[in-house]
């Protein structure tokens, strides 16, 4: 499934993409938005009004620049096709802070798309998202495994779309540092530790962490767990129906202390990292030639070519080797909700969850589409083409981001929760009995509100 992943010549964030003047989703030469038909007939059929002619709908997101542009495209050819009118407006990284005035204020967007599947309970619950329609629901179960259905539901009804994943599954590394020292590319969690130990003895810190940015620890943790602990108990441990005290999370944690414990594994120790944010490690990897790996999603790509490697070749990826039983497949992702109960939204958000608006996206640089009905063979290179296809083959195994899962208070608020609690822990790896226990008090408390 993930083995020895091939890894692309092309690049991922950069890849030179033909996207022509109808984003791939516009044929028969239909005018665009704002133009008049030119075609057939006067005024007959030929010309009629398409389905959302003079429909506005307005559609927010935490995108900017490359991604924003390429999502833009999207909406272009569901534009194109529908006649509506598409304004953007991006969120910022705090989706809860522009989205929640405007919900109190009953002026939403007409449809929102969330980073994390926890927004979705939490605004069901303010009964702030209306549920999709049949046609909705028709193209999530033809396209969709029901895990995924099941993330976009909430108190008995589907209410999102999952649009867009990041594959989290990676470990990232420099070509010349392995050869230099010897290391290959790792199967299993003990060969990881083997390549790091043989890493430092050659002079270069296997692991530049991203320690100030909080998430990439639990990206770090939830793979370690999915792996050693399986997928039945990830789901339990996401929903906290089993206590962060549980021995399968000791057993996690012990693991993870065998890179945080020792100190030459870390670029800068525990407090060089405590200090390094995301992209900072990819640049010390990449950039400055410092460290040998960094353990993160697919998007490190765009941050070592900016650093000026070149994917394929100076960075290349592994799979997240098997800890236990499990190869971890866990992905991120966002999910489009509608705020408002129209014709518009609900036709908006049956076109992401087609494969038609599935193939439109994966054709552009930096994305991956959770529909199994994407061809592989729309992605603009060999490192998607072979990430795409890892979360096919996953089906059922794979599953979210747990920090994502659950309440933001917990998994996702800098400073606090989870986030401080492997911070912590990275600071002081010797005491996982004591890291268990501030973890379940403050997953107790943010899953009792």
């Amino acid at each position: 499934m993930m083995r020895k992943l091939p890894i692309p010549i092309a690049l991922l964030a950069l890849a030179a993409v033909a996207c022509g003047g109808n984003s791939g989703g516009n044929s028969g030469g239909e005018p665009a938005v704002g133009q008049t038909s030119a075609s057939s007939g006067g005024g007959d059929a030929a010309a009629a009004a398409k389905p959302l002619d003079g429909v506005t709908i307005e559609v927010a997101a935490k995108w900017t620049g490359d991604e924003q542009a390429n999502f833009e495209q999207v909406l272009k050819a569901f534009q194109d096709k529908t006649g509506a009118t598409v304004t953007y407006a991006s969120t910022g990284e705090d989706t809860g802070a522009f989205l929640g005035p405007r919900i109190q204020g009953n002026n939403p967007p007409d449809v929102a798309i969330l980073p994390q599947p926890g927004l979705v309970q939490q605004y069901a619950d303010e009964n702030a998202l209306k549920p999709l329609t049949p046609e909705v629901q028709a193209q999530i179960d033809q396209n969709y495994t029901p895990y995924w259905k099941e993330l976009g539901s909430a108190n008995g009804q589907v209410y999102g779309v999952l649009v867009k994943a990041a594959h989290k599954s990676l470990i990232w590394y420099r070509q010349q540092a392995f050869d230099d020292a010897g290391a290959q590319e790792a199967a299993t969690w003990d060969d990881l530790v083997k390549n790091a130990q043989l890493l430092a003895d050659s002079g270069t810190p296997p692991f530049a962490l991203c320690g100030a940015s909080g998430w990439t620890l639990t990206d770090l943790f939830e793979n370690v767990y999915l792996s050693s602990a399986g997928p039945e108990n990830y789901d339990k441990l996401s929903k906290h129906e089993i206590p962060w005290t549980d021995p399968t999370v000791t057993t996690a944690l012990e693991k993870m202390a065998q890179i945080f414990g020792k100190k030459e594994f870390l670029l800068g120790g525990a407090s060089g990292a405590l200090q390094t944010d995301f992209p900072t490690c990819v640049t010390q990897v990449y950039g400055q030639k410092k460290a040998a790996m960094v353990i993160e999603a697919d998007f490190v790509a765009g941050a070592a070519a900016q650093s000026g490697a070149k994917v394929g070749e100076d960075a290349k990826a592994m799979a997240f080797p098997k800890v236990g039983d499990t190869e971890p497949v866990v992905l991120g992702g966002d999910i489009a909700v509608a705020l408002k109960d129209s014709k518009g939204a609900m036709a908006l958000l049956e076109f992401l969850a087609s494969k038609e608006g599935g193939e439109i996206w994966a054709k552009l640089p930096g994305y991956l589409s959770p529909n199994r009905n994407v061809s592989p063979d729309n992605y603009p290179n060999e490192l998607t083409k072979q990430l795409a296809q890892t979360i096919i083959s996953a089906g059922e195994a794979v599953r979210y981001d747990m920090s994502d899962l659950a309440p933001s208070a917990f998994g996702g608020t800098d400073g606090k929760g989870e986030w401080k609690d492997l911070q912590d822990f990275l600071r002081d790896p010797s005491d996982v009995k004591g890291a268990q226990k501030k973890l379940e008090a403050d997953a107790a408390k943010a899953f009792k509100k």
